[in-house]
């Protein structure tokens, strides 16, 4: 009598990456919310003060040069010269401080096995992004219908430069996320080093009116990449031969690399700081 081979297994089910990825979608939509409602909900006057305080420093901006000069470096409109350059340059600065701060701003949430570090440094990134964008393309567009309607934007290089700025500031914030994490007094120190970034950016002047000497140093700065970027889409004269895509984008990337790599080998002795 034949004897019948045993039943095969019955096939595992196929990995439920579905599932898993839907509810990191929810968790890092229920950070964002949450976000929103810590940032601006229990602030007077809500989202209006993320219009009104670049439109504050943009215009002190604009009356304090032009009392010393007649006329702005590019064009005749000292608001739109200095929004070109501050705008990219605030969404830079808002990202690297919001999502350097991620983790201490959600570390509760992350008890629980449900939240990860990346969750809340992806809400924290995509709330800021998404409210920088939106305050640039709102002031700009008022600014240009106020001083004159007639100017022909470019908008691929307006782009190019918001999108490089939100690279870098998530490189950074990613990285300084993880040194703040390990060296507390990392915050500080970072702080007081980058307090002349504002005046190294290209917010207050353009980098072919300076000395040469100024160009070779000022060249090493990703942001004065971005906001010449910026103004060549406003400036149908300007061409900022020097800026360099590549080298933004590198730098960008290179600093999150070495974010992730940290955060993904320390996360675990930050969270129980």
């Amino acid at each position: 009598m034949a004897v019948l081979p045993p039943p095969a297994p019955p096939a595992l089910p196929p990995a439920q990456s579905g599932p898993r990825r839907f509810a990191a979608a929810r968790t890092v939509l229920a950070l964002v919310l949450r976000e929103m409602s810590t940032r601006y909900g229990r602030t007077p006057g809500g989202y209006a003060w993320a219009i009104l305080e670049p439109l504050g420093a943009i215009l002190v901006l604009s009356l304090a040069f032009s009392i010393v000069m007649r006329t702005p470096p590019l064009g005749t409109s000292f608001i739109l010269f200095y929004a070109t350059g501050y705008m990219p340059f605030d969404l830079y600065q808002t990202l690297s401080n919001m999502v350097g701060k991620a983790i201490n701003f959600s570390k509760p949430l992350l008890k629980y096995p449900a939240v990860t570090w990346l969750d809340a440094v992806l809400a924290r990134f995509l709330l800021n992004s998404l409210t920088g964008i939106l305050v640039t393309l709102l002031l700009l567009t008022g600014i240009l219908a106020v001083i004159d309607g007639r100017t022909v934007l470019d908008l691929p290089p307006v782009v190019e430069a918001m999108a490089l700025a939100m690279l870098l500031g998530l490189g950074v914030g990613v990285l300084n996320c993880a040194l703040m994490g390990l060296f507390p007094l990392w915050d500080m120190i970072w702080s007081i080093a980058t307090r002349p970034l504002f005046i190294a950016s290209g917010v207050f002047f353009l980098y072919d009116s300076m000395p040469p000497l100024a160009q070779d140093i000022l060249w090493y700065n990703p942001l004065m990449h971005i906001t010449g970027l910026m103004r060549t889409g406003f400036y149908p004269t300007y061409t900022a031969s020097y800026v360099s895509h590549v080298y933004v984008l590198g730098v960008s990337l290179a600093l999150l690399a070495m974010g992730l790599i940290l955060m993904g080998r320390y996360h675990r002795d930050i969270l129980n700081r």
